[in-house]
């Protein structure tokens, strides 16, 4: 196993990163952000692409440096929260409501990219959710409640199909999500990043907002070389917490979330896919995966409130990679990370305004591409046009994540359901 060259395979691969300046000095704004991640990045644009031109955004570190730049790739519909559970809460107007908003969003990603012409390695090749189980009433259920309820039509792919296009015995049946795509995310957020740019929006890294006042009818951010005074504030900080209002970081959990990068396989790429699709399974700490444009396999899975070192990330994916792919024995891994994500505990964003001129967007649990840019627009209309669409959010605002207990309580539930699936896993093949 050699060492990490980089802290991940994405910033290792980028290409020029955009590169701007700490905030200095004191400036005048209509909006100002804090948080450079795929939240804050759609808010900026949604509201330049609204007309409105005064608009800052800061960021700690760099654009996309937290889960945003260093996630899976995938883009599809939908929530941390499953169709079920929405459908439950809010009824079937409410539901298909907010479902169809993430659907909106995917599409509207594919034409951000080919709008402003991001080079993002996208692959509009859809993506398969496999069963790790035999039985095959759970994905049954899922595309019935998908088409009746939400007008979304998941493929069926018999079990004999996926063996043909996933080269694994580890697999049952499949659903074939085609409104999906997959692509390196720190490129497409450094596109957004620019493009907002381009329109007007200020954008300043290195610039971690240190203290948020109210300021008459306005907001003061300060930052440790200046300041930004704005009639509105959008915090969007996600795992990564500013420390501004303490309601705000009370409402999430940082989790934890593994990926690996392997060596290029070329030809032996097709030793185990023979998809372009990004794949992931039934369980609930899933494996996922996808083939990158250089012939790697990016894998990704675990929840863990544990932030681990590449070189344990390397090991505990490892073993899950020959769990499915045995006669990839060998293959050398050159990039692993971990990175934090923020989790709230039902499982939805946290979205909406807290304060008079304060608005929030966070918590998009580990499914966050398409909700983070539906966040952004509902914000960009709010902001922009008073547009009422972000209060169906209402019901899932910021509940204590009751830390630190809630750490020790999100692990033992996560090794729960972990352990659930294992048993569950075990009696099938016990009984084959």
């Amino acid at each position: 196993m050699q060492a990490m060259a980089a802290p991940s395979y994405y910033r290792a691969s980028a290409l020029t990163p955009p590169g701007f300046t700490a905030l200095s000095g004191r400036r005048e704004a209509a909006v100002c952000i804090v948080g450079g991640g795929f939240a804050g990045l759609n808010t900026a644009l949604g509201l330049a692409e609204r007309g409105v031109r005064e608009v800052v955004l800061l960021d700690a570190e760099t654009v996309a440096h937290g889960a945003s730049g260093r996630n899976g790739g995938f883009v599809f519909g939908g929530f941390s929260r499953g169709e079920a559970q929405l459908l439950a809460e809010l009824g079937p107007r409410r539901a298909h409501s907010l479902y169809q908003g993430t659907q909106d969003a995917v599409e509207l990603i594919r034409s951000r990219i080919a709008r402003y012409s991001i080079p993002c390695q996208a692959t509009d090749a859809g993506v398969l959710w496999a069963n790790w189980f035999r039985d095959p009433a759970p994905l049954r259920a899922r595309q019935k409640l998908l088409a009746d309820h939400f007008d979304t039509r998941w493929d069926w792919v018999p079990r004999e199909e996926l063996a043909g296009q996933v080269l694994s015995q580890r697999y049952g049946d499949a659903l074939f999500e085609r409104n999906a795509l997959h692509f390196n995310p720190l490129e497409y957020a450094h596109g957004l990043a620019r493009t907002a740019a381009g329109q007007g929006v200020a954008i300043h890294e290195q610039s971690p907002a240190i203290a948020l006042q109210r300021d008459g009818q306005a907001w003061r951010v300060r930052t440790p070389q200046g300041e930004v005074l704005a009639r509105q504030v959008v915090l969007a900080c996600g795992g990564y917490l500013a420390g501004l209002r303490p309601e705000v970081d009370a409402g999430v959990l940082p989790i934890a979330t593994y990926v690996m990068v392997t060596q290029p396989l070329g030809a032996r790429m097709a030793e185990v896919l023979r998809t372009r699709a990004a794949i992931y399974d039934s369980r609930f700490a899933f494996d996922y995966y996808r083939p990158l444009p250089d012939t790697r396999l990016l894998w990704g899975g675990r929840i863990s409130v544990f932030d681990r070192s590449p070189s344990v990330v390397k090991q505990l994916l490892y073993r899950d990679l020959m769990k499915v792919f045995p006669q990839l024995d060998g293959i050398g891994i050159d990039y692993a990370w971990s990175g934090l994500m923020s989790y709230a505990r039902h499982q939805m964003p946290q979205l909406g305004r807290v304060d008079e001129g304060l608005w929030l967007a966070q918590a998009f649990g580990g499914h966050g591409v398409a909700p983070t840019t539906f966040a952004g627009e509902l914000l960009a209309a709010a902001i922009a046009g008073d547009d009422p669409r972000w209060r169906e959010f209402a019901g899932y605002g910021l509940v204590s994540a009751l830390k630190p207990a809630g750490f020790v309580g999100a692990q033992l539930s996560y090794w729960w359901l972990q352990a659930r699936d294992a048993w569950r896993d075990r009696i099938e093949r016990l009984s084959a």
